[in-house]
């Protein structure tokens, strides 16, 4: 976790962004693809790792609660993804709720052209061309 926030922060700071100024949404944050169970997740690890760099942190899931998540890791999920807010946006888990997300989505997620999209599990190779792109 803590690697993939660094190259997320070390990717931003190459756009010439001010890490206290940029925003990340992270999308998934169960243990493992569509399922509720938010024990042993590595998601945490990432979001912790962004808020040392004075990252604003957004979380959505579709199978977490939100109040669980508070009580176990110190944050909740937002209850709507904003519009042309993020710098950079991390597909954690393979929800089958993302599977068909397009680049026209991400990018309108995006604040600006220049925005990164993180796959941890690659279930975007191949689709997201015109943007920065990074999976590992």
């Amino acid at each position: 976790g803590g690697y993939i926030a660094k190259q997320v922060v070390k990717k931003m700071i190459a756009q010439g962004k001010h890490i206290q100024d940029t925003r990340v949404l992270v999308m998934g944050a169960t243990f493992k693809e569509d399922v509720t169970d938010i024990r042993n997740s590595k998601v945490a690890d990432i979001v912790k790792e962004l808020k040392n760099f004075s990252v604003t942190v957004d979380v959505t899931d579709p199978y977490a609660d939100s109040e669980e998540l508070m009580h176990e890791y110190g944050f909740g999920l937002v209850s709507e993804v904003s519009k042309n807010k993020y710098d950079a946006v991390i597909v954690a888990v393979n929800h089958k709720d993302y599977f068909n997300l397009d680049e026209k989505y991400f990018r309108s997620l995006l604040g600006k052209d220049d925005g990164i999209v993180v796959d941890i599990k690659g279930i975007l190779r191949n689709k997201i061309s015109n943007l920065t792109f990074w999976s590992l």
